[in-house]
């Protein structure tokens, strides 16, 4: 089987990752070993590379026509892999049609606004991909596992209701419903790593010292809260992800999967929007021959 065969096969596990209107969904339901039978990292690699030429091709199109724009949500615990699948699926994209923004802890001046505030404000342009390393979902994720960053955002006392959760829940889902109404196409990955396999990749950041600058004590402190995370994140799936804006959970303890998933899955949202190039009216088609007229007598 060659690349481009492999590559088409990869197109189905973007189904078969998807998560859609379950709410009985588990986390414990996808193995983040799983690679869906497929084997060698070579074919896979391969086939990668053969999906990020299509998707350097779709994206032309799609900054092209300028009527779309697609939003590409990572998250996942830390060591998940989001930086390595973001580098590697984007390697072929134009710069001038992608923006990637990685979303830290809020700095005051974020805090002073509502929690959307400055996710809403980097919101990718028409033609343009957009692409958030976390988001706004650490508002139900991260500020949920640890209360104190609740009180860190001064919001008065009756805005923190017991129904807090949900009612962010619906806030997200209706700005998603806004974004996609306004031609925003929302994609978002939950990148599923083993406890195991995170305690792995730990050890080799502190082995290897060019790694070392990946690690900080706030990731080993978050392990901690492994299963309060878990559950965090298998609630705020359950109640996000809709049909305008699904949620795919994909198996991240082998990255070379990892990465064929997600660029399948962008290349499939991709080519559903069908972006076309503009066509060119008859009075532009005669200004052009003029044009070549002028420079073939030069």
């Amino acid at each position: 089987m060659n690349a481009k065969q492999l590559f088409k096969q990869s197109h189905r596990l973007s189904d078969r990752y998807c998560i859609t209107g379950r709410k009985k969904f588990h986390l414990r339901d996808i193995s983040p070993a799983d690679t869906a039978g497929l084997k060698s990292k070579s074919d896979a690699r391969e086939a990668l590379q053969h999906g990020v030429e299509q998707l350097a091709e779709l994206q032309d199109r799609l900054y092209a026509e300028d009527r779309r724009a697609l939003l590409v949500i990572f998250q996942a615990m830390d060591a998940a892999g989001k930086d390595g699948a973001i580098k590697h699926v984007m390697s072929g994209v134009n710069p001038q049609g992608c923006e990637v923004h990685a979303f830290k802890a809020p700095n005051n001046y974020e805090l002073d606004h509502d929690y959307l505030w400055r996710c809403h404000s980097r919101v990718p342009e028409r033609g343009r991909i957009g692409i958030f390393n976390r988001s706004y979902y650490e508002e139900v994720l991260a500020v949920r596992v640890h209360p104190e960053l609740l009180g860190n955002q001064r919001l008065p006392k009756d805005c923190i209701t017991k129904n807090l959760w949900r009612e962010r829940f619906a806030d997200i889902n209706a700005f998603e419903s806004y974004l996609h109404r306004n031609g925003v196409v929302v994609l978002k990955f939950f990148l599923h790593v083993s406890q195991k396999e995170q305690k792995r990749r730990f050890l080799e950041r502190l082995d290897q010292p060019e790694k070392n600058w990946k690690f900080s004590v706030s990731d080993a402190k978050a392990r901690g809260f492994w299963h309060d995370y878990m559950d965090a994140y298998e609630d705020m799936i359950r109640h996000t992800s809709t049909k305008e804006a699904p949620w795919h959970v994909i198996p991240a303890n082998n990255k070379w999967f990892t990465r064929l998933v997600v660029a399948a899955t962008i290349v499939d949202t991709l080519r559903s929007l069908n972006p076309k190039f503009p066509e060119v009216s008859e009075a532009k088609r005669r200004e052009l021959a003029a044009v070549r007229r002028t420079l073939a007598r030069g």
